[in-house]
């Protein structure tokens, strides 16, 4: 029976081990800077508010979109605005070619992903706004399930003039 050397056991174990502790290294500094599964808080730009027809102001809808640079997913849950009133959040239930709109008591951002609000997708009802005007700049504030919350400014657009 031949023994092994030493020197000959590290030249057959070296690598394997080697890569194994650079492999633990690297996934220990991934953890600290926050790249394994922690929440890191998400981001939005200004957004617009449908400018509600002459003579129509009941309600209108604020639209933003929010970026999750997380893998932890997160939700808006609740949003104000300057002139206060009820906002709800609202999401389109697509049922074949119909569909109608729903109260949702939040909606979801994914992680590494968006929350795009859009006319057709969803949105945030606003009850009784008072009076706007088109270019209006108003400031709302959104709160999140694990995000700190955003102060943001929409744009008030005729439906002629929203984002596409």
């Amino acid at each position: 029976m031949a023994t092994v050397k030493a020197s000959e056991r590290l030249r057959v174990a070296g690598p394997p081990v080697g890569a194994a502790v650079l492999a633990l290294v690297l996934l220990t500094g991934w953890t600290a800077v926050g790249g394994a599964g922690r929440a890191r808080p998400v981001e939005a730009g200004p957004g617009w508010v449908l400018l509600p027809a002459a003579g129509a102001a009941s309600a209108t809808a604020a639209f933003f979109t929010v970026r999750n640079p997380g893998d932890v997913p997160d939700e808006l849950t609740g949003t104000s605005w300057e002139f206060g009133g009820r906002i709800t959040p609202k999401r389109h239930l697509h049922q074949g070619a119909a569909g109608r709109w729903e109260p949702a008591p939040s909606l979801p951002v994914p992680g590494r992903g968006e929350l795009r609000m859009t006319p057709e997708d969803s949105d945030l009802m606003i009850t009784d706004p008072p009076p706007l005007r088109a270019g209006q700049r108003v400031e709302f504030t959104l709160t999140f399930r694990h995000s700190p919350p955003l102060r943001l400014t929409a744009q008030v657009l005729p439906a002629a003039e929203r984002p596409r």
